[in-house]
C-alpha cells in the first residue's frame, strides 16, 4: 500500500504523498486490463463492497466509487444482492465465490477516524481472476473530504485498470440557469464532476456565460453582462473568491481561455462589424492583437503545449474552424464537410479537437485531429453545444437544449460516443467547463 496524506487548503484542497509498503500488500503480479478500443468492446464486471469501520462513511465510499465508475461507461458495477461475502480488509477474498458471480475486478476498503480526527481511509483492488491484490492504497485527510477520497480511489481503480489518466477528481463550472425562458436568471457555480457540492459563485444579477477554468490553477474565466452594458471579460480567484475584469476594452470581449500556464488570457474583442482575438497578459494587463482583419474570429483555444491557437472564423464565407500559431501565424482552415463549425476545444492531451457542427437544423459534437483529419461525430441531436474535455482527455462534457419552454442540461460523452451519461445539475444548465484534476 502507498499512503497519502490529504490536507485541505483552501478549495484547492492540495495532497502530499508518502511512500509506505505495508507487509499485508502482496506484490501486485496480475494482468487486469481493459482494453477500450475495438469494435467488441464489454465494460468490465467489478464488485465495490462497503468498506469495512464507520458504517455510514464505509456505504458512502463504496457508494461514490460504484457510482464515478459505472457513470465512466466502462465498468458494470455487480450488485449488492448478488455478493457471494462481505470479505474482511486485513485478508484475501474468498475468490472461488467471486468468480461465480463473473466480476473480474473487486475493490475493499475500510474508512474510520484516527486519533487526531482525521479519517483513514485504505482500499485495495483485487484481480478475481488470478488471485492478486493489483494496488492498495491509505489516505489520511479532514472528514470534510470523505467524498474526495472517494475520487481518488475511484481515479486509481479507473487508471489500473484501463491504462488511461483518471478524471474522478476533478469540478465542473457552469451556468446554472432559472426563471421562465424570456427572462432567464444565469449564475456561474461549480461543482464535483459527479454533481455533488454544487455551490454558486455568482448571484444572478448579471447574467454569465462561458465561464473556462484556468490549465493551471483555480481560476475561472468568464462573460458578463450587466443590464444596458456590453459584455465584459472578468475572473474570479477560486480561493479568494475576488474578481476583477480583465482587458480595458471599448467594446464587447467575448470568449476567454486561458494560456496554459495560466498567466495569460485569450479572447475575441468586437472592432467594428469584425471581431479579433487579442491576448492579454493578467498580471502586467498588456494586450496584443493576435488577429486583424475583416472577418468574425472568435472562440479561440490554445493547445496544450501553448504554441498553437484554434478558432472559428467567417473568412472563408461560412462558420468554420482554424488553426495558427500563438503569433497569429500560419492560420489555415482543418473544418471541411457539410454545414458549419464552431466552439472548439483542444483536448489536455494535444490530439484531438471537439467542436460543434451544425448541419440540417442538428448539432453535433464531433472530434478530428489538430491537422482536421479523422472527424467523428460523438453525438447528433437537436442544439448540442459547449464541448468542454474532461483532464485525461478521455471525456468530452456539454449541453444539449432540447427547445420549447424548458432549458438545457449537461451530458458527457466519451472519445469514442459509445458512452453518453446525463451529468445532474440543481436546474438548467449550460455553458460547462472541466476543471484540471484537484491533486494535480
Amino acid at each position: 500500500m502507498t499512503q497519502f496524506s490529504i490536507t485541505r487548503r483552501s478549495l484547492a484542497a492540495a495532497f502530499t504523498a508518502l511512500a509506505l509498503t505495508l507487509a499485508a500488500a502482496a506484490p501486485a503480479q496480475a494482468q487486469l486490463q481493459l482494453r477500450i478500443g475495438g469494435g467488441a468492446f464489454q465494460p468490465l464486471p467489478i464488485a465495490i463492497v462497503d468498506f469495512a469501520g464507520d458504517p455510514s462513511l464505509g456505504s458512502l465510499m463504496s457508494s461514490v466509487v460504484t457510482n464515478n465508475l459505472r457513470r465512466s461507461g466502462y465498468f458494470t458495477p455487480l450488485e449488492k444482492s448478488r455478493f457471494p461475502e462481505n470479505p474482511s480488509f486485513d485478508a484475501a477474498p474468498n475468490f472461488d465465490k467471486w468468480r461465480g458471480t463473473g466480476v473480474q475486478a473487486l475493490v475493499t476498503g475500510r474508512v474510520g477516524r484516527a486519533g487526531d480526527g482525521k479519517l483513514k481511509v485504505e482500499f485495495r483492488l483485487w484481480d478475481v481472476t488470478s488471485g492478486q491484490q493489483v494496488t492498495g492504497q491509505q489516505y489520511g485527510t479532514d472528514p470534510g473530504n470523505a467524498r474526495r477520497a472517494g475520487h481518488l480511489i475511484s481515479d486509481q481503480v479507473y487508471t489500473k485498470i484501463t491504462g488511461i489518466g483518471g478524471f474522478f477528481d476533478s469540478r465542473v463550472a457552469f451556468v446554472d440557469e432559472s426563471g421562465p425562458k424570456e427572462h432567464r436568471r444565469k449564475r456561474l457555480m461549480v461543482m464535483d464532476q459527479d454533481g455533488a457540492n454544487v455551490r454558486a459563485l455568482t448571484s444572478g444579477d448579471v447574467s454569465v456565460v462561458a465561464p473556462r477554468y484556468s490549465p493551471a490553477g483555480q481560476d475561472i474565466a468568464f462573460m458578463t453582462q450587466a443590464s444596458g452594458q456590453k459584455p465584459r471579460v472578468q475572473m474570479i480567484d477560486l480561493e479568494s473568491g475576488t474578481r476583477q475584469t480583465v482587458g480595458s476594452f471599448d467594446s464587447m470581449s467575448t470568449s476567454p481561455r486561458f494560456s496554459p500556464d495560466g498567466r495569460r488570457l485569450v479572447m475575441s474583442v468586437q472592432q467594428g462589424g469584425n471581431a479579433d482575438i487579442v491576448t492579454v497578459d493578467i498580471a502586467s494587463k498588456a494586450q496584443h492583437p493576435v488577429t486583424q482583419g475583416l472577418a468574425i474570429d472568435t472562440s479561440p483555444t490554445y493547445s496544450p503545449d501553448g504554441s498553437q491557437i484554434v478558432f472559428e472564423s467567417d473568412r472563408g464565407g461560412s462558420q468554420q474552424i482554424y488553426v495558427m500559431g500563438s503569433d497569429g501565424s500560419n492560420a489555415h482552415r482543418i473544418s471541411f464537410g457539410e454545414g458549419s463549425a464552431s466552439q472548439p476545444a483542444w483536448s489536455p492531451k494535444g490530439d484531438l479537437i471537439a467542436f460543434t457542427r451544425q448541419r440540417k437544423g442538428g448539432f453535433a459534437i464531433c472530434v478530428m485531429r489538430p491537422d482536421g483529419s479523422g472527424e467523428r461525430v460523438l453525438t447528433e441531436g437537436f442544439h448540442n453545444e459547449g464541448p468542454t474535455f474532461a483532464p485525461n482527455g478521455q471525456y468530452v462534457m456539454f449541453f444539449r437544449d432540447p427547445g420549447g419552454q424548458g432549458g438545457g442540461k449537461l451530458y458527457m460523452v466519451d472519445i469514442t460516443g459509445r458512452v453518453e451519461n446525463p451529468v445532474p445539475t440543481p436546474s438548467y444548465a449550460s455553458d460547462p467547463t472541466w476543471s484540471p484534476l484537484l491533486g494535480r
